[in-house]
């Protein structure tokens, strides 16, 4: 029962991240065609592959030590930020001393990703922070 509720968790998590990525991903075609090619980074696909497989990830670790102890869950939660910052900055960083030209485009949207994809995943951590507290 419990590796079935939490299956259920996860796919519920992943479909409403789809579809989150989905709507992001209209927004970010309708802005092709609004902005300027420069503002545009061309790896912006990627970005959006990269801010889901990292959240998933992310989310399924927190569900896993939430169901243990309240304590590991937050341990695990400032765990997981940390190597999330700091790949994050690794990956901007890596990409802009790369890809010069592009540098402005790709930080713009990596940043503009970053907060969405954070404030979603936040949501939804603390909606399931909820249930399991009831």
């Amino acid at each position: 029962m419990y590796l079935c509720l939490m299956k259920s968790i996860y796919f519920d998590f992943l479909r409403k991240l789809i579809i989150f990525s989905v709507i992001l991903s209209f927004i970010a075609i309708g802005l092709l065609f609004l902005l300027p090619k420069a503002y545009i980074t061309p790896v912006l696909p990627f970005l959006f592959i990269f801010f889901l497989t990292i959240t998933l990830i992310s989310y399924y670790i927190l569900i896993k030590a939430a169901q243990k102890k309240f304590i590991r869950f937050l341990n695990y939660y400032l765990l997981t930020t940390t190597v999330k910052l700091l790949l994050f900055i690794v990956v901007l960083i890596t990409y802009i001393m790369l890809n010069r030209k592009d540098a402005v485009p790709f930080a713009l949207s990596f940043f503009i990703l970053y907060l969405c994809y954070t404030i979603f995943e936040v949501v939804s951590i603390v909606g399931y922070s909820k249930t399991i507290q009831k």
